[in-house]
């Protein structure tokens, strides 16, 4: 939901790690630097179209040649500069994620026409939703950039790109629940009126996501820690509002023209899909090594939210379609 995109901005804890601070893979990596970078042959085209250096692949061989010695000791793996050891693709870090984070994407390309096919013009929530579509887009391609390639302006891209996702699922949820957009009659009339507090929640919300932005990019170093809080908490408000738009009595109205007894049929799937995202969050808390150096819980997690976002679209548009909006328009 990120509505289903957003505890996708949970991040790395470190970028140092165990692995890649240990005596043997150091004295691997400068063995490596000093017999092959010195007079270095080219690197195959797909790592140099992917901005691999020669000592980026000492890195990755190291890692790799760690992994093994640790797997047949009997031993657990151990992370090199915040990753596993993963077996890259054409050049491509992380294929799993990358191959789910387009899964993604496409998720919301196809919910994004939906929307637009099925919701009419003049539908007061129809603009935050396709609002919503593109910010999730967007976090979808830079995560697919990220897992490709991780670079310093990669990682702040797909973390800053989850952090507006995330923001902005809870500006369009905070409207549509306690009813801030134009108001309906207005429509009639040729009004542009709107709720009184439309604008001060957009600019708070604006200002949050700035500031949040501002203080990461500004630290000497990234805090990752911060990072992770911030979306955790804005995503948990945002999951904790739409549970209660399943309950009997909401801290709302769910319809401006109905009281809170009218309950349709669709009245549990938000509330199923916040569940859902909470409980496939978990993957991010329960880190593994990765499964034949490939699938790991954080691709894992990005393949969970495949099947989330389709039934996040589908509870829009049956929201949106409820003849309880065309009587609030009359």
């Amino acid at each position: 939901m990120k509505s289903t995109t957003f505890l996708l901005a949970l991040a790395v804890a470190a970028r140092a790690s165990s692995g890649d601070r240990d005596d043997a893979f150091q004295h691997c990596l400068s063995k490596r630097i000093r017999e092959t970078c010195q007079q270095p042959v080219p690197l195959p085209l797909t790592l140099r179209l992917t901005r691999w250096t020669c000592e980026d692949d000492c890195k990755y061989q190291c890692a790799h040649i760690m992994t093994d010695n640790a797997m047949k000791e009997g031993r657990r793996p151990e992370q090199f500069y915040g990753k596993w050891a993963f077996w890259r693709f054409m050049g491509i870090q992380e294929p799993a994620s990358v191959i789910f984070s387009l899964m993604n994407f496409g998720a919301h390309i196809r919910g994004g026409k939906a929307l637009r096919r099925r919701i009419r013009k003049e539908h007061p929530m129809r603009g935050y939703y396709l609002g919503f579509t593109l910010a999730s887009l967007n976090l979808w391609i830079w995560s697919t950039v990220f897992h490709t390639r991780d670079r310093p302006w990669t990682e702040k891209l797909d973390y800053f790109s989850a952090g507006l996702a995330v923001v902005y699922s809870l500006f369009y949820s905070v409207i549509r629940l306690y009813h801030l957009y134009i108001k309906p009659r207005s429509l009639i009339h040729g009004s542009s009126s709107r709720h009184r507090l439309l604008f001060p929640w957009a600019t708070f919300c604006t200002l949050l996501y700035l500031a949040h932005v501002a203080y990461l990019s500004l630290l000497p170093r990234f805090d990752y820690g911060w990072n992770m809080k911030a979306n955790i908490t804005v995503a948990l408000i945002h999951n904790f509002i739409w549970m209660s738009y399943s309950l009997p009595s909401p801290p709302f109205r769910r319809f401006r023209s109905v009281p809170n007894s009218y309950r349709p049929t669709y009245i549990l799937q938000p509330a199923f899909v916040s569940v859902a995202i909470t409980l496939a969050a978990g993957l991010e808390i329960f880190d593994f090594p990765p499964w034949w150096r490939v699938i790991d819980a954080h691709s894992l997690w990005h393949l969970a939210t495949v099947p989330l976002i389709g039934a996040w679209y589908r509870f829009l548009i049956d929201d949106s379609s409820d003849l309880s909006w065309k009587e609030g328009l009359l």
